[in-house]
């Protein structure tokens, strides 16, 4: 890991994590030496940002120099606090930990009567389940429609008959309590809708569909305005 990637770890692991934080939990989360972490702290005072604390006690953020001072009102910061608690909940954990991630990149930003704000939002979730299940492989589907390349699914329809399928993903939509996948299905050459707890297994496809996702969501989105329904599987 090169120093600069190991600094900014461990300036992200300052925003995220409960302060204090001590040495010993820095170094888990950045995977280096206490030693190290002594160093870069240091490192990122000289730099400009303003780290409280000390050795054998722990430190925190006071003031992130890297990132501009962000300007909230009261009710946009009980909104942010809303909006990522709700992410944290969708059973999807990479998107959990980026909303933590947010968050912390927030937090850092905000003038101190901000932080507190934040901290004390008066707006809470609380769900007694995961609205939508997990699937360890969603961050194929995530990065198919980033990176535009088919995905391969073996996919179980409602009467639980299997095929294989090549399809292009185009969306993920988080739907009350159903996780779907709008996309071009190439067996059926026309568009989709998967339930994701119906995948039952699924690989990068190794072909680009680049640039056409765009055009196709348009497409797509179009005809269910338009009140034609692409069946969901």
């Amino acid at each position: 890991m090169s120093r600069s990637d190991r600094l900014f770890r461990l300036l992200q692991a300052l925003r995220s994590l409960p302060a204090p934080v001590t040495a010993a939990r820095l170094a888990d989360e950045t995977g280096v030496s206490v030693r190290s972490i002594y160093r870069d702290i240091e490192s990122l005072r000289a730099a400009g940002a303003e780290i409280g604390g000390e050795r054998g006690y722990g430190y925190c953020l006071i003031e992130d120099g890297t990132l501009p001072p962000q300007m909230f009102s009261r009710i946009e910061i009980e909104a942010l606090a809303l909006g990522m608690a709700e992410v944290s909940h969708m059973g999807d954990p990479a998107l959990a930990r980026a909303a933590a991630a947010v968050l912390g990149k927030v937090t850092a930003t905000l003038p101190s009567v901000g932080q507190q704000h934040l901290l004390h939002a008066v707006t809470q979730v609380y769900r007694f389940e995961e609205r939508f299940p997990e699937l360890p492989d969603m961050h194929l589907i995530r990065e198919g429609c980033w990176r535009e390349e088919a995905v391969q699914i073996r996919y179980a329809d409602g009467k639980g008959a299997v095929t294989d399928r090549q399809i292009l993903p185009l969306a993920i939509v988080y739907a009350n309590n159903m996780l779907v996948v709008l996309a071009w299905c190439c067996l059926r050459e026309d568009f989709r809708m998967f339930r994701v707890e119906r995948i039952k297994q699924m690989g990068a496809a190794g072909v680009s569909f680049r640039p056409r996702r765009v055009a196709l969501l348009r497409t797509y989105l179009a005809q269910l305005a338009g009140g034609r329904d692409a069946p969901a599987t």
